[in-house]
């Protein structure tokens, strides 16, 4: 006995209806033996079947949680990601999250740097629990994170405060090895002393910083750290110090703090190191603070050399040049006149070159570069700067900008300055108007602007004109109809 076979499906036609009504039977089996064989086949071929499409089924589900938890989020996933991402060991995600963080947070670049830390709390969680010493380095980093990369103090301190209560209650390892504990403590004592400076809480800053150099002498003095690294703790906490006096205007007690930072960081780092380029920088408003002009410029230009020498950008260089021209220009001696000029012309040519001549880092440059020439008795080319540059700022700040506003000024101050009193009142008036809109009629700003024009009005130059202003005026209600006579209709509009 034979039986047909339908093409169309393994279950269309059965051995007792062959030939059933449209189906196409092309093959014969013999006998039961056939049939065996075509049963076991049927079943290998769906079981392999099967086993394709569950495995296909798994691996675009793996896929698709390996782009949701991915370490990048944002990004597109390569379809060729391996797998073995998804199953990585959450220390070794831990280890990658702390190298990305480091690297983020060297180029401040914090819109990455602060996620990467972000996670590495969670890790940290997950591998040493809630009670290790790790998860309080963790929270510190965070902490570090938010003050440095975004000025968020409060934000700081919470993490901060975290970090203290997992410190409190953490497991010590065993016997001697408890230093990386004793830094970590040192690092939550200077964060949080920063970050209540920046609140303007200082006593409480001053006690964490204190704690902070009390320990780190300690652990020095018992040979639980080498000097190199006392003198980089040093120079943070000395620089924190110098900070938290030049913020309550206390500048000569700061003085000192800056100048021990600056000495720690020279012997530790170098003294061409970029890490001295910012204490140099707040040494020099601290000695600009007490008049000591000639000691500022000096440091300035000694940061300025530590900039040149690193091959930096363009605007870094303009950036740095620009530090020594106003440092120059406070002074107000005629021997740095010279010093001015120079540097203020570097760092105009440095920005012109990177970005041009119509953005709004330039043209705040160039403006106190005008008030330097007003001041050195160059009233002329500093008027000439002003014209041009007014038109490239309406377009950047707009017309009703605080910009605009000082223009108007200092082209007012160079008019009054050649004794052209007129054209020194209209700019004003300008100046006035803006000013007025922007900060109030009671602004002392807007104060000080309407008595220089009182003053000017009071001139008889000014004085003869604005009279000369006034009757060329047509006179109030001159186009209304005199009022009807009584007894008489009033003429309609339309007449």
């Amino acid at each position: 006995m034979v039986i047909k076979l339908c093409k169309d499906s393994p279950g269309c036609c059965d051995g007792n209806q062959p030939g059933k009504s449209g189906c196409r039977g092309t093959g014969v089996i013999p006998g039961k033996k056939g049939m065996e064989n075509l049963s076991g086949a049927q079943e290998e071929n769906a079981n392999k079947n099967m086993q394709e499409a569950q495995e296909m089924h798994i691996s675009n589900h793996l896929d698709e949680v390996v782009a949701a938890v991915s370490i990048a989020p944002g990004k597109k996933v390569p379809s060729k990601l391996p797998q073995t991402l998804l199953f990585q060991p959450p220390r070794e995600k831990l280890h990658l999250c702390e190298e990305k963080a480091k690297s983020y947070s060297s180029r401040l670049e914090y819109k990455q740097a602060i996620p990467e830390l972000v996670r590495c709390v969670a890790l940290t969680r997950i591998c040493y629990g809630d009670c290790h010493w790790k998860l309080a380095e963790a929270y510190v980093n965070l902490a570090q994170g938010y003050l440095r990369l975004k000025g968020l103090a409060r934000q700081a301190k919470q993490h901060a405060e975290k970090a203290k209560e997992v410190l409190a209650d953490s497991i010590v390892p065993p016997g001697n090895d408890n230093t990386d504990v004793f830094r970590c403590s040192i690092e939550l004592f200077h964060t949080m002393g920063r970050a209540l400076l920046s609140l303007q809480k200082f006593k409480e800053a001053a006690e964490n910083l204190t704690k902070a150099a009390r320990l780190s002498k300690e652990l020095l003095q018992c040979g639980r750290i080498v000097e190199e690294e006392w003198m980089e703790i040093q120079a943070q906490v000395k620089l924190s110090f110098a900070q938290l006096y030049q913020s309550q205007k206390r500048s000569k007690e700061a003085l000192p703090h800056y100048q021990e930072a600056l000495e720690y960081t020279e012997i530790s780092k170098g003294d061409n190191s970029p890490e001295c380029v910012p204490i140099l920088r707040e040494l020099a408003g601290a000695e600009q603070a007490l008049k000591q002009h000639d000691t500022a410029i000096n440091h300035l230009l000694q940061a300025h050399r530590i900039v040149l020498s690193g091959e930096p950008s363009e605007e870094e260089a303009a950036v740095s040049a620009h530090w020594v021209a106003r440092a120059a220009l406070a002074s107000g001696r005629l021997e740095y006149h010279d010093v001015a000029e120079q540097y203020f012309q570097e760092s105009l040519d440095k920005l012109k070159d990177a970005e041009g001549t119509g953005k709004a880092k330039f043209l705040s440059v160039q403006d106190e570069y005008c008030h330097f020439l007003q001041v050195s008795g160059q009233e002329e080319r500093a008027a000439s700067i002003l014209r041009e540059s007014l038109e490239a700022k309406v377009g950047v700040f707009g017309h009703l900008s605080p910009e605009v506003a000082e223009t108007y000024r200092l082209l007012g101050e160079a008019h009054l300055a050649q004794g052209n009193l007129g054209a020194a009142h209209r700019k004003l008036s300008k100046c006035l108007q803006i000013q007025t809109l922007l900060y109030g009629a009671q602004d002392k700003r807007t104060l000080a602007t309407q008595q220089s024009m009182d003053v000017l009005s009071k001139a008889p130059d000014v004085a003869g004109k604005l009279r000369q202003a006034l009757r060329a005026r047509p006179a109030f209600c001159t186009g209304v109809a005199p009022p009807s006579t009584l007894g008489k209709a009033r003429p309609l509009a339309v007449d």
